[in-house]
């Protein structure tokens, strides 16, 4: 067995769970330090994971300097990605930090170039890349089955009442979660967005102080237009939390309710108003993968024992961000904008 990974966890909100209770961190990590801006939160998860032995306090470069550790785990609010990372990585140590990379792109650009100057990993959690469903669609979408694509939509709707800073924070619906489909949108047609053009609003009724629901349409590469429509004040008909997709090719489509179901044709005749349409399968494999946190996380601690570029590695992710900040100005605008990182 290898040599556990030491780690300070920064922010002990309610999200922590889904990274201390993988089987990965119980096997692979040792949590060092517990920090919060709010010493008896630490002090409450240090009593429900068992981390008596943990350092606990309020400044995380004084536990930093205390533990010593190989990594940060940043499950802090977006707000406070950026001085967390910056401070870990001016202390030697890699970061693996929730969603979003960061809350402006200037602070991403920052942080992308910190830890490339700092030859450190940081990698974002982006859980919903890893699941065998989206990975299993992916390869049936490279395997050209309904031609090269043209077009993509998914659709995000969730009565989600969370309670706390997100029901106060702005843009809450494209900055907390649609990055996550972005993100998805990216993976699965391997392009990248150009320009955006997005409306963002709080419709009436909604528990939510700012916008909570948006469309944007995206101008990906290779001539790919990408749709997202969602909101978090949806109730009732809910959605999948991986959204529901629909994605055209030149010769037929693909229908993924971002769970189990899949529905997939392709036109089979050359005649005719309405060409018909055959049946295709999409063979779903790697049941055995580690999904979601798991996932992520196990990558993220390979990549820091063999060098090798994670997944979500910053200076990916942040095209996915890019996409977030960029519906957010054209919303904000009223205009069509360019998407840069």
């Amino acid at each position: 067995m290898t040599e556990k990974t030491r780690v300070v966890l920064a922010g002990c909100g309610g999200i922590i769970s889904a990274w201390l209770n993988t089987a990965t961190v119980k096997d692979e990590v040792e949590i060092v330090g517990l920090v919060d801006v709010d010493i008896e939160r630490a002090g409450a998860a240090a009593e429900k994971f068992a981390l008596d032995g943990a350092v606990k306090g309020t400044d995380l470069e004084a536990v930093l300097e205390k533990t010593r550790p190989d990594a940060v785990f940043d499950c802090a609010t977006p707000e406070a990605h950026y001085p967390i990372t910056m401070a870990a990585l001016s202390q030697g140590c890699h970061v693996l930090g929730e969603k979003p990379l960061a809350d402006t792109m200037e602070n991403a650009r920052r942080m992308t170039a910190a830890a490339q100057k700092a030859g450190k990993v940081f990698a974002v959690i982006q859980n919903r890349r890893y699941q065998p469903q989206i990975r299993s669609l992916r390869r049936f979408l490279e395997s050209g089955a309904i031609g090269a694509l043209t077009t993509v939509q998914s659709s995000f709707f969730i009565g989600a009442h969370f309670g706390g800073f997100r029901d106060r924070m702005e843009h809450v619906l494209l900055l907390d979660m649609a990055i996550h489909s972005f993100d998805q949108a990216r993976l699965l047609t391997g392009a990248d967005a150009q320009s955006v053009y997005c409306h963002e609003w709080n419709p009436r009724g909604s528990w939510y102080d700012h916008d909570a629901s948006a469309v944007a349409v995206f101008e990906m590469t290779d001539g790919i237009v990408y749709t997202y429509q969602g909101s978090w004040c949806a109730e009732g008909a809910n959605t999948s939390w991986e959204c529901g997709w629909r994605i055209i090719g030149e010769r037929g489509t693909v229908l993924w309710d971002g769970a189990d179901a899949f529905v997939a044709q392709r036109a089979a005749g050359a005649e005719g108003f309405m060409r018909e349409a055959e049946k295709l399968d999409v063979p779903v494999t790697g049941a055995e993968m580690k999904t979601g946190h798991d996932g992520v996380i196990a990558e993220f601690l390979k990549s820091i024992r063999t060098g090798d570029v994670p997944e979500t590695d910053c200076a990916d992710n942040i095209k996915s961000l890019a996409m977030v900040h960029g519906a957010i100005a054209s919303g904000r605008e009223g205009r069509r904008i360019s998407v840069t990182v």
